[in-house]
């Protein structure tokens, strides 16, 4: 009996280490990041919208993890891009990054420490020099907010890791699909035994709002529908109302010019999708595509006519709210995950299902417990931020946005009124309601370090004239000729 007790024993031991040893011999899961730019999370067939196609987009959900509440925190100034990417890279919120990555420990960094190769292409509107000490290899890089998608001026990697001087390309959209496509080919012929890290960052569908050639008119003028709260103008003043994208057509939003805006926008993102599934093609021709983590995303919404509005430069949902989708090796297919999600939390979850060490320094939370089921979510309320201009906090059902500088308060029911149209904030059944959010927004403020406070010292009216708006309209440098033809009347 003793000689079989210690035969078994030894035989277990046997296969407890051959399993370590086929364990560790796994390989890592490639990463592949694909951002896009300005896309609202609803602007994409697999959220059940019925007029956009983004059937690639769409399968990629189907066989993922789709979260159907990703935000980005906010921003401290226009380019909200900025601090959302900030975000994005660093893994902390809004008021530790801003939007500098300077000198600061990023994602493809702790991808590096752990054996990946790093790749960029695309899109950075952060410090040249966090670029360079972020990736190791890189090609048609853009260092900027706007830009004319047809002629976009990038950068390569030179012989010295750094990026040379722009030359102008070709459509945008089109050219970092490409680079990314080549990347992986030659990564699987020269690197194929080290796991890839890979972030593409398009500059659509942000503005300026042209197609590619053979995409204008895929969605023809007066075929979609308005938005659910589309408005004429926005009913109160309470931040630059000219600030970036808000200047692409006048004031009252003419219903046909929003009807124009929406088609051009979806047919940039029905591009966008096009040149998504060529990459994804590529992975299964090299026989990567199983072991790769794809995570699909944008840095911020968008109004496109909600609320009276044209921009991201509010905290209305149309504008914080993104599209979040993540596939590969530990995530289980055809999963729609409601649980609250911010644009930081990416960082920490893609180290989680990729093995890296654990930061504890990031203020974003892994998802991976949410999306294998051990939990329901990572927090129970969720706060953004714009500028000194506005504040909002949210729980499963209520939003309540405050404006110190206008102390003026909205309270929606996000369960019976999603698009944000019916103020509840002086109903006296709410009063409750609205204080306990009061409480959760100081206590989000608190945890975050922001000092703005409930009410401004000096309150600004929230009145005004749309018709003084117009006069200060006109057409950015990036604006290519079929925009100014189209929505400013030039020839």
């Amino acid at each position: 009996m003793r000689y079989k007790s210690c035969l078994f024993l030894v035989l277990l031991i046997c296969q407890f280490s051959v399993s370590a040893q086929a364990q560790s011999q796994s390989p890592k899961p490639n990463v592949l990041f694909l951002f896009a730019d300005d896309q609202r999370a609803d602007a994409l067939g697999a959220a059940g919208n019925p007029y956009i196609r983004t059937p690639h987009l769409d399968q990629l959900a189907q066989e993922g993890s789709r979260f159907t509440n990703a935000y980005v925190m906010g921003g401290n100034h226009g380019a909200v891009c900025m601090a959302s990417r900030a975000m994005l890279m660093s893994g902390q919120n809004l008021f530790k990054v801003y939007d500098k990555l300077k000198d600061v420990h990023t994602m493809p960094m702790a991808f590096a420490e752990a054996g990946y190769a790093t790749y960029g292409t695309g899109k950075w509107h952060n410090e040249k020099e966090a670029f360079e000490a972020s990736f190791q290899q890189a090609k048609n890089v853009y260092l900027g907010g706007m830009a004319n998608h047809y002629s976009i001026p990038l950068r390569d990697y030179g012989a010295d890791g750094k990026l040379g001087a722009p030359t102008q390309k070709s459509y945008s959209t089109e050219v970092f699909a490409q680079t990314a496509i080549d990347f992986i080919k030659q990564h699987k012929a020269t690197q194929k035994d080290k796991p890839f890290f890979c972030y593409v960052a398009f500059t659509v569908p942000h503005d300026p709002y042209s197609p590619e050639a053979s995409f204008i008119d895929y969605y023809p003028d007066g075929s979609l529908p308005l938005p659910g709260n589309y408005m004429p103008y926005h009913p109160f003043e309470f931040d630059q109302l000219t600030v970036r994208d808000e200047n692409l057509t006048g004031w009252p939003r003419k219903p046909e010019t929003i009807q124009m805006i929406l088609s051009d926008y979806y047919s940039l993102i029905t591009h966008l999708d096009q040149q998504i599934g060529k990459i994804i093609a590529t992975l299964k021709e090299t026989g990567q595509y199983e072991n790769t983590i794809i995570v699909y995303a944008a840095d911020n919404g968008l109004a496109a006519g909600s609320h009276g509005l044209l921009g991201k430069q509010s905290l209305y949902e149309h504008s914080t709210k993104v599209p979040l989708i993540i596939k590969g090796p530990g995530v289980p297919k055809e999963q729609e995950l409601d649980a609250f999600a911010y644009i930081h939390d990416i960082y920490p979850t893609l180290a989680q299902l990729a093995g890296l060490p654990k930061k504890e320094k990031l203020d974003g939370k892994s998802l991976v417990p949410v999306i294998q089921g051990q939990a329901e979510g990572v927090r129970e309320s969720l706060f953004t931020s714009y500028r000194m201009t506005v504040r909002a906090v949210r729980d499963g059902q209520y939003k309540l946005l405050r404006y110190p500088e206008r102390d003026y308060t909205q309270l929606f029911d996000l369960a019976h009124d999603p698009q944000e149209l019916n103020n509840l904030a002086e109903k006296p059944e709410m009063a409750a309601k609205k204080q306990e959010l009061i409480q959760l927004l100081e206590q989000w403020q608190n945890k975050t370090g922001d000092t703005v406070r409930w009410t401004a010292p000096k309150i600004k009216p929230m009145q005004y004239d749309p018709d003084t708006l117009n006069p200060l309209r006109k057409p950015d440098q990036w604006q290519p000729e079929y925009v100014l033809k189209r929505y400013f009347g030039v020839n």
